[in-house]
């Protein structure tokens, strides 16, 4: 019997779609090591110059006029708008499809951002092809961009993001509520004692995790300074991602904290960090929100960006798992309350336990290999 082959589509190297597909990849083949999968950014392999330039964009846009990206995201007249050009740049991207399709031959492709989902879903709408598409979404949102007829099943993190696709004329048993997918590492347990020894800092502070996603997104800095003056004994773990400027600078500042600070730049073991930690403050990306869910570790959320950020933080305060605050000023008086209120930090645990699918990855991989 042939090994199954699967194609993942992402965009964005430093991602969470991108994470999501790696989690997908590196599970099916944990259930199936003969799998075969090709892991591709879509926008670069279809249009490298293009990507650069809109990866710039949007970066400068979130960054500096967030405004801007809340009016464009999943805008009913914006989507209107580009989809005649939106359906000729898939017409134009179709012999790339085509070509690497009949070249790997793949089982299903797996989708966890739009852009690629809807090229492959219009791909199959020119040529004929009954290729199995599977859309994974990493966000408590489905924007307008995911609906198309050629996708077979979508799989959302929540029942709420499921409704909201069925609303947009999705049928419903295309919608399967498995999770977002991260990888498995993050339901392993590390010793809290052992991973603070290492880290040089204190096993009875309190100790907050500050990160801003792969990125290092969000006003991290702002927040070290607020929470520098708290009277609280408490310890920070920083997290800066690829952000290089912001380590650079915390690096030069660190000596003059008198908080206890390890400080860190791109990593792979946010899981133990998450292990080590009593409070996340982070920005709510899909992928951190799964992880920190799996986790049940408390979230404070601070100026999440417009679009599906903001979605995402409202879903996790009404499910009573995180709390938004939009002023830096307030970010000492929650965390004040958090710690003077021990039942309340233990609610948000079991809230994070109710909704966190720690299996996601699995049960996505199970799907995938039973197509």
């Amino acid at each position: 019997m042939r090994a199954k082959r699967f194609i993942l589509m992402y965009i964005s190297e430093i991602s969470g779609h991108h994470s999501a597909t790696i989690a997908i990849e590196k599970t099916l083949k944990t259930l199936a090591p003969d799998t075969q999968t090709l892991n591709i950014n879509a926008f670069n392999y279809t249009n490298p110059v293009s990507e650069r330039i809109v990866n710039r964009i949007y970066m400068g846009v979130i960054r500096r006029t967030p405004g801007v990206w809340k009016y464009l995201y999943d805008n009913p007249k914006i989507v209107r708008r580009v989809e005649r050009l939106k359906k000729n740049l898939h017409k134009f991207n179709s012999p790339k499809m085509k070509k690497l399709f009949d070249q790997f031959k793949p089982d299903a492709v797996i989708c966890t951002q739009a852009f690629p989902c809807g090229m492959v879903a219009d791909y199959k709408t020119l040529s004929g092809s009954n290729l199995p598409l599977i859309a994974v979404l990493t966000d408590y949102i489905p924007h307008s961009f995911w609906v198309y007829d050629k996708v077979n099943y979508y799989i959302v993190p929540a029942k709420e993001v499921g409704q909201n696709l069925v609303n947009k004329g999705v049928p419903r048993e295309k919608v399967l509520e498995l999770g977002i997918p991260f990888d498995p590492k993050f339901n392993r347990i590390s010793e809290k004692k052992e991973v603070l020894n290492k880290l040089r800092l204190h096993p009875a502070l309190t100790t907050l995790l500050i990160m801003g996603g792969g990125q290092g997104l969000g006003p991290i800095k702002s927040i070290v300074r607020s929470l520098e003056k708290a009277k609280n004994n408490l310890q920070m773990i920083i997290v800066c991602g690829t952000n290089k400027k912001l380590y650079n600078s915390l690096k030069r500042k660190i000596r003059k904290f008198r908080k206890s600070i390890a400080l860190f730049g791109f990593i792979d073991n946010i899981n133990e960090l998450m292990d080590a930690s009593d409070i996340i403050i982070t920005k709510p990306g899909g992928i951190t929100t799964a992880e920190a869910l799996a986790k049940k570790i408390p979230m404070i959320i601070v100026k999440p960006i417009p679009g599906q950020e903001a979605s995402n933080a409202a879903y996790l305060t009404l499910s009573g798992t995180a709390i938004e605050i939009d002023e830096l000023k307030e970010i000492i008086p929650v965390i004040e309350k958090l710690l003077d209120e021990p039942e309340m930090l233990k609610r948000m645990r079991e809230a994070a336990g109710a909704i966190a699918k720690p299996n996601a990855s699995f049960d996505i991989a199970k799907l995938l290999l039973n197509l």
